[in-house]
């Protein structure tokens, strides 16, 4: 069994324009590979990842504290603590959340940690590829990473002999 207490881990910190989040990631620190599982503490006007859907890992996430926002593709919902949401390896799973609150929103976010995975932004119209480790997962191990456009598509046979 693997056990981990959040109080033995430091913040990780995400600041990009509207993106800015902290993040402890708790699975990472123990010994179950196909389980992921972070807390997050988005600040006031703070958003999580962009919008995006993964075609290999499912997601969830359950409101600790505070409340906000969750976009999908139904649209914009308000969520508050106690809430709990999952997210399915589908165009239907398409989430990012916002803080609109004066108060940090604190939640926990679960996932399979399949691989490889792809993961969707329909708003930049941009893929994520990952082979060897899943999002989330040992970076070093990928084989395989990169984000590229979805237009970039090539014929099978190009630069091939």
């Amino acid at each position: 069994m693997g056990r981990v207490n959040e109080d033995d881990l430091e913040w990780s910190e995400t600041e990009r324009e509207e993106t800015h989040f902290r993040r402890k990631s708790l699975s990472s620190e123990t010994d179950v590979d196909d389980l992921g599982a972070s807390l997050y503490e988005l600040p006031p006007d703070g958003s999580s990842w962009p919008y995006h859907f993964h075609t290999g890992n499912a997601e969830a996430i359950y409101v600790l504290s505070g409340a906000g926002v969750l976009r999908t593709p139904d649209g914009e919902e308000p969520i508050e603590a106690g809430d709990y949401c999952d997210f399915p390896a589908t165009p239907e799973g398409a989430h990012r959340l916002r803080n609109d609150g004066d108060d940090p929103l604190r939640f926990l976010a679960v996932s399979t940690m399949q691989d490889p995975d792809v993961t969707v932004y329909p708003d930049s119209e941009k893929i994520g590829v990952y082979a060897g480790a899943p999002p989330g997962g040992d970076k070093d191990e990928r084989v395989v990473a990169g984000y590229y456009r979805e237009g970039d598509d090539v014929d099978y046979w190009e630069d091939e002999s």
